[in-house]
C-alpha cells in the first residue's frame, strides 16, 4: 500500500480508501448495501491489514448507520484513533425538520456534533459538504466550516460534488476572511466516467487539492458483471439502483477492450478498472466499497497490477471524453506558443 499527502496538508492518506456507504442498509440505502455491525467490523480489518489508514462515511449513508457501524468497528479492534483518518459528510436531510437539511452553519454544526456521537470520536479528520445548496450562501456555509474547524472538531475540510468554479468561490471566501479553505475534492470518477477531466481536474492539480474519486467502478458497472450481451448482472445494486448515470453503449466498448487486458494479468475487469484510476496522476485515494471480505480483497488488489504504457493508451483512447468548447481553442491557439 502506497500513501500519498493530502493536498499540502502534510498528512499521509493510503491510496485506497474505505467506503461504508454499505454498511447499514436502512429504507434507501438497502439496496447498495445492508451490512450489519459483525460484517462491517471485518472489512475494516481486512481494510486494516492490508494498509488502509483512510476511511469514507456520511451523515445521510442508512441515516447515521453507517458511522455507528464505523466507530464501533475501531472499537472492537481496538484501534487507536492516531492510526486512522476518518471522513464524513453533510448535507443531506437526516430528519423531518424543516431545518434537518442543507449547509447553513446550523445544520453544519448539529450534523457535527451528531455525527462525533455516532462515530464515537472526539475529532473527525476531513469533513466533507456531501453537495450544492442552492438556498444557501457560500458565505454563509464557508463561515460555518470556519466555527467548526475552530472548535477544534474537525481537521481538514473536503467538498462534494460541487463544479470547479463553486469550489474556487468558496476558497476565494475563505480566503478573504482568514478562514480555512477546502483541502479535498471527492467526486465520481471512473474510466466509463471522465467529465471531471473538463474543468475539474485542472483546477485541482492548479490549486493542490487533493482528488478522492467515488465509484471507481461506475456503481458496479465495471465489476466485470456486466456485458453488451449480459445487461443484468442478477446480483448487483444497479439491477435495482441504476446510479451513477453511464453511458452504458460508451462503457461495453471500454468493458471489452479491458477484458483482455484483465487476462494478462490474470485479473478481474474490476481489478484493471480500479488500476486505470490508481495510475492517474491527480488521484490521490481512491474510495473502495464492497459487501464481501473477497470482493474488497480483489479491489485491494489492484494497487498491485502495473499497467503497461501500451495498455495505458488503449484504455486512454477507448475511454477519452469528446473535445469540447473551448478545449479545442486552447489547442488551436496554443499551437503557435511552441518554440521551434
Amino acid at each position: 500500500m502506497k500513501y500519498k499527502f493530502l493536498g499540502n496538508t502534510g498528512v499521509l492518506v493510503s491510496e485506497l480508501c474505505l467506503g461504508t456507504m454499505t454498511f447499514g442498509g436502512n429504507g434507501y440505502w438497502e439496496a447498495i448495501g445492508k451490512l450489519q455491525q459483525e460484517e462491517g467490523t471485518t472489512l475494516v480489518k481486512t481494510a486494516l491489514d492490508k494498509g488502509i489508514n483512510f476511511f469514507d462515511t456520511a451523515n445521510v449513508y442508512s441515516y447515521g448507520k453507517s458511522e455507528e457501524i464505523l466507530g464501533q468497528s475501531f472499537k472492537d479492534l481496538g484501534i487507536k484513533r492516531s492510526e486512522v483518518v476518518i471522513a464524513t459528510k453533510a448535507r443531506g436531510r437526516m430528519a423531518p425538520g424543516v431545518n434537518q437539511i442543507g449547509l447553513s452553519r446550523l445544520h453544519i454544526m448539529d450534523s457535527v456534533e451528531e455525527s462525533l456521537k455516532r462515530l464515537g470520536t472526539d475529532h473527525i479528520d476531513i469533513f466533507y459538504i456531501h453537495g450544492v445548496d442552492a438556498y444557501t450562501s457560500l458565505e454563509e456555509t464557508m463561515r460555518g466550516l470556519e466555527d467548526i474547524v475552530r472548535s477544534g472538531k474537525v481537521r481538514y475540510l473536503g467538498v462534494s460534488n460541487l463544479g470547479a468554479w463553486q469550489i474556487m468561490k468558496a476558497n476565494g471566501i475563505a480566503e478573504k476572511n482568514g478562514w480555512t479553505k477546502f483541502v479535498a475534492c471527492q467526486h465520481y470518477y471512473s474510466i466509463a466516467g471522465r467529465d471531471i477531466e473538463r474543468e475539474l481536474v485542472p483546477m485541482m492539480e492548479d490549486q493542490h487539492l487533493a482528488l478522492m474519486p467515488w465509484s471507481p467502478l461506475a456503481g458496479g458497472f465495471l465489476s466485470g458483471k456486466f456485458t453488451r450481451n449480459n445487461e443484468t448482472s442478477g446480483d448487483n445494486r444497479r439491477d435495482v439502483f441504476d446510479f451513477p448515470p453511464v453511458d452504458k453503449e460508451k462503457a461495453y466498448d471500454i468493458i471489452e477492450v479491458i477484458q483482455p487486458i484483465a487476462e494478462a494479468h490474470g485479473a478481474s475487469v474490476a481489478r484493471i478498472a480500479l488500476a486505470w484510476v490508481l495510475h492517474q496522476k491527480p488521484v490521490t485515494s481512491l474510495i473502495i466499497g464492497a459487501k464481501k471480505p473477497e470482493q474488497l480483497a480483489d479491489n485491494i488488489a489492484a494497487t498491485e497490477v502495473v499497467l503497461t504504457a501500451e495498455e495505458l493508451e488503449k484504455l486512454d483512447q477507448i475511454s477519452a471524453l469528446q473535445v469540447e468548447y473551448p478545449s479545442w481553442m486552447f489547442a488551436r491557439q496554443g499551437r503557435d506558443r511552441i518554440p521551434e
